[in-house]
C-alpha cells in the first residue's frame, strides 16, 4: 500500500486524517483535525516545447533523474505566478540555452497514473548554437530518422514526437489531446 502524500498539515504541523471534508465534498482528502484546513492533491503540469530548426527537432539528452541519460524535448515542472506558455519557454531556455520564437500550442497530454499533464507549444529556432542547463548533457538537432526512440526519456515525448512528425507531413499542424497510461 502506498503511503498518502500529504502525512503533516503544512499550516499547523499537526498530523493529517484522509477523510471526506463536512463541506460536502465528495471526495477523501487530507483533513488538518487541529485547525480543520482541508488540503487538495492535485495534478502538476509539465511544460515544455517542441523546437524546430528547418527540417530537424531539437532534443535533450538529461543529466538528472528521473531517466538520467535519455533523451527528451526541452521541458519541466511549471512553477507558480507563470502561464503556461512562460513555463514552457523558461524550460526551454533552462534546458537547451535555445534562441527561439515560440509558436501554437500543440498537445495536452493527461497521465493520470503519476498525477501529471504534460503541455507542448511549437517553437521555431532561431540559432542551432545551444547553451545547455546543468540539467542537460547535451542539446542536439535531429532529423525524424534520427530520433534514438529506443534512448527517449518519456512515452508523453515520444507520442508527442510522432504527432508532430505526422502532422508536418500531412501539412496541418493539429492541437492533440491524448492520455498515456
Amino acid at each position: 500500500m502506498h503511503r498518502p502524500p500529504i502525512q503533516h498539515c503544512p499550516r499547523c504541523g499537526h498530523a493529517v486524517a484522509y477523510r471526506v471534508p463536512d463541506d460536502g465534498d465528495t471526495k477523501e482528502r487530507a483533513v488538518c483535525p487541529a485547525c480543520a484546513t482541508v488540503h487538495y492533491e492535485n495534478p502538476l503540469n509539465v511544460v515544455g516545447t517542441i523546437p524546430v530548426w528547418g527540417d530537424k527537432v531539437l532534443l535533450c539528452k538529461r543529466n538528472i533523474e528521473p531517466r538520467f541519460g535519455r533523451w527528451t524535448l526541452p521541458a519541466g515542472f511549471m512553477e507558480l505566478n507563470e502561464t503556461v506558455s512562460e513555463g514552457a519557454a523558461r524550460e526551454t531556455l533552462e534546458e537547451a540555452g535555445a534562441q527561439f520564437e515560440m509558436g501554437a500550442f500543440f498537445a495536452l497530454v493527461n497521465i493520470p497514473r503519476v498525477g501529471q499533464v504534460h503541455l507542448f507549444y511549437l517553437a521555431q529556432l532561431l540559432s542551432d548554437q545551444f547553451d545547455p542547463g546543468y540539467e542537460t548533457m547535451e542539446a542536439r538537432l535531429f532529423s525524424e530518422d534520427e530520433i534514438p526512440w529506443d534512448e527517449m526519456a518519456f512515452r508523453t515525448v515520444s507520442e508527442t514526437l510522432k504527432r508532430f512528425f505526422s502532422d508536418r507531413k500531412s501539412g496541418h499542424f493539429a492541437c492533440h489531446v491524448f492520455d498515456v497510461s
